[in-house]
């Protein structure tokens, strides 16, 4: 046995194979279900040419075969490929294309998107429908039924042994561009992201310790709202599989069936991404807050989107013994820290990080802790291999100083003198206001910290004479009116430094995100400018 996820996922289901695993919506698989519908479909893809080292193309919103088709994958030694459910044929296109796909799972729903998408990809001949949404015939002439395909198909793990170097490959799109791939071996995998982000005690000297704990520990029930094309999704399903515990996920992300799940499978711990979620959740309960029976809920923590502090004291005022946590990772580095203390003077956010966590000069030499100096936060120790099919981005991203690999996102952060990072953001969306820099999330959360704005997203627009202005999009609550720029800029100034106050406000019915909550910097910042083209 190995640090491979199918290895450990098998040895946890037969540890404990008759309790619940996975719940979504009306759904429930126990362990053993969940293995042995996994196991089906491994045999399936086999049968269909899929083997190791092949990409498994994911095009589904949440559900209980997504899971199932990541565990599938992974026994065949093969490497599951989140895409967002919301890209149309194109970009689907060439989505299957960087990643070399051999097969696809998607939803009836989606089919006529994924005929005009595969035409001309001779490679990609494998594909599954999930859901009885089909209407008419299909030019994809192998397709097959999902649950069909399961029904007839061997139930036995018969395998090939795996490795701790299988792949496990997560798309990630971020603020810009197309998404890449980050590829991460299993065994690497297992420790920066499903041990890091939630310890089972001492990391495990052996692999079989992992089964052992899992049954010796009482289930608890631990809930995603986010979808599972994000990572930070994925890796909490899987952390909650590894330790024996109930994994619910929701099959789309609606507030009050949030709450009705929360209520129904006594959910301890909720994961989900940023204000995205975390306010429509609190607005939804605020309606009425003895609605829903939510005591059973201990620890909301956010992945991917740090929660402003408006948000924070929202939930903190409905749920007072609720403990919020913002936890800073990525696709690139998995669970890297917690937050530490909230928000300090500059707008930078303390965080306790891993051991194994640096801060970076341009030089690439280490920031002494506390000599006041910012940098870019790097990762040591277990890392990604790099990026799917992009050896550019990779050869930025994944460096080697002192004979030291590290991977460095971007995130620029300040060590602290007791062992804490001032985080400030990501770096390529950092303003440069006449020689300011100026960090959006910060001037994001003063803005959404008054009582009129639901969600608000900062950029910079080029201006003749401080080189960008800072530029706010503002979505207003429901039923509420739109706030004015001077209303906004003297709020703010009660928060932040005036020279990060927007000095610029345009309104949107509606923001756009992605699936998984992230700001959509590029749509924000060309609104903008777009805007204030119309105006002269």
């Amino acid at each position: 046995m190995r640090y491979n996820i199918a290895d450990l996922f098998e040895s946890v289901a037969d540890a404990v194979p008759d309790r619940v695993a996975l719940v979504s919506g009306d759904q429930r698989r126990t362990f053993a279900e969940l293995d042995e519908r996994a196991t089906r479909l491994a045999h399936v893809l086999a049968s269909q040419g899929v083997g190791p080292g092949d990409r498994i193309g994911l095009y589904l919103q949440n559900g209980a075969e997504y899971v199932e088709t990541m565990l599938a994958a992974f026994k065949l030694r093969a490497v599951p490929a989140n895409v967002n459910f919301r890209y149309v044929a194109e970009e689907l296109r060439y989505l299957c294309r960087d990643a070399g796909m051999k097969g696809l799972i998607f939803d009836a729903t989606a089919l006529r998107r994924v005929e005009e998408a595969v035409s001309g990809l001779p490679d990609l001949g494998s594909f599954f429908i999930v859901g009885d949404d089909v209407t008419g015939d299909t030019t994809l002439e192998k397709a097959l039924h999902f649950e069909t395909a399961l029904a007839s198909a061997s139930a036995k793990r018969h395998f090939a042994e795996r490795s701790d170097d299988d792949l496990y490959v997560i798309y990630t799109g971020g603020t810009t561009g197309m998404p890449k791939g980050v590829m991460w071996r299993h065994e690497d995998a297992f420790h920066a992201c499903l041990m890091a982000a939630n310890p089972m005690g001492p990391p495990p000297s052996r692999p079989d310790e992992v089964a052992e704990r899992a049954k010796a520990k009482a289930p608890i029930a631990m809930m995603t709202a986010a979808p599972l094309i994000h990572g930070a999704a994925q890796l909490g399903t899987l952390i909650a599989l590894l330790q024996g515990h109930k994994a619910v996920i929701s099959p789309r992300f609606d507030p009050h069936l949030v709450w009705q799940t929360i209520e129904r499978e006594r959910v301890m711990t909720l994961s989900l991404v940023g204000d995205a979620m975390a306010r429509p959740l609190a607005e939804a309960l605020a309606e009425d807050s003895s609605r829903y029976d939510t005591s059973s809920l201990l620890i909301l923590s956010s992945a991917g989107a740090i929660l402003s502090q408006g948000v924070k004291d929202q939930l903190r005022a409905l749920l007072p013994k609720l403990a919020l946590l913002d936890n800073y990772g990525a696709s690139e580095v998995g669970s890297q820290g917690m937050d530490a203390g909230g928000v300090t003077k500059e707008g930078g956010i303390r965080f306790r990080m891993n051991a194994n966590t640096v801060v970076l000069d341009d030089d690439l030499r280490r920031i002494e802790p506390g000599s006041g100096r910012v940098g870019r936060i790097a990762l040591m120790g277990h890392i990604p291999l790099g990026y799917w099919n992009d050896p550019e981005k990779t050869a930025k991203t994944f460096v080697v100083a002192d004979g030291v690999r590290y991977v460095v996102p971007g995130d620029l952060a300040r060590p602290e003198a007791d062992g804490t990072l001032t985080l400030f953001g990501r770096g390529s969306q950092c303003i440069n206001s006449g020689g300011e820099k100026i960090f959006p999330e910060e001037v994001e959360g003063a803005l959404k910290h008054h009582p009129d704005v639901f969600d608000a997203v900062v950029v910079g627009v080029p201006d003749a004479r401080w080189g960008e202005r800072v530029t706010a999009i503002v979505q207003p609550r429901a039923g509420a009116r739109a706030p004015a720029l001077e209303e906004l800029t003297a709020h703010c100034k009660r928060l932040i430094a005036g020279y990060k106050v927007p000095r610029a406000l345009h309104v949107v019915a509606e923001m756009k995100r992605s699936p998984a909550g992230k700001a959509d910097y590029p749509w924000a910042k060309a609104l903008a400018i777009a805007r204030e083209k119309e105006e002269v």
